[in-house]
């Protein structure tokens, strides 16, 4: 018998930058950081990424653009590959993604393209917990209590099992 389900994402949202507590402050301000450094000589489209490790440590990455698109890297992905390689015995907490198009942060928040998202779902279900995702934008800001939320029918390491 056929059945109609609902996925449902719910987000707090705050104003701007200075309205949000002092860590997810702080981790936004790094991720404008890291976008400042990206390489997109093509796009002019420079993502940042910062997370933020339980021990308080904050891990930034960048979005590095390629002549040949396909071989560029997404901030996200640049900022998770660090965190994974380097911080093994330590577990993300939140993420914070900034975009900077002609010097300033976006008008609107931007969220990870699908294999960013599939990524740090992976993770947060490696790790056995939720990490929070902070979008950053001129409008608001954009708090997820989970990467799970940014993708609701997921494809995860069940779906692999016979």
């Amino acid at each position: 018998m056929m059945k109609k389900r609902e996925a449902i994402v719910s987000y707090l949202e705050y104003q701007g930058i200075a309205e949000l507590p002092g860590a997810d402050r702080k981790l936004v301000e790094e991720a404008v950081v890291a976008a400042s450094g990206a390489y997109a000589p093509y796009s002019n489209f420079m993502v940042g990424a910062a997370i933020l490790l339980d021990d308080g440590t904050i891990v930034r990455g960048a979005n590095v653009e390629n002549a040949a698109f396909p071989s560029g890297s997404c901030a996200e992905k640049t900022a998770l590959s660090y965190t994974v390689a380097n911080y093994r015995n330590n577990k993300s907490v939140a993420i914070a993604i900034a975009a900077l198009t002609e010097g300033k942060l976006t008008a609107e928040p931007v969220p990870p393209c699908g294999n960013c998202r599939q990524m740090l779902i992976e993770e947060e279900q490696r790790l056995g917990k939720p990490i929070k995702v902070i979008l950053a934008g001129q409008s608001g800001i954009i708090v997820l209590e989970n990467c799970q939320l940014l993708m609701p029918l997921s494809f995860t390491r069940s779906n692999l099992v016979k």
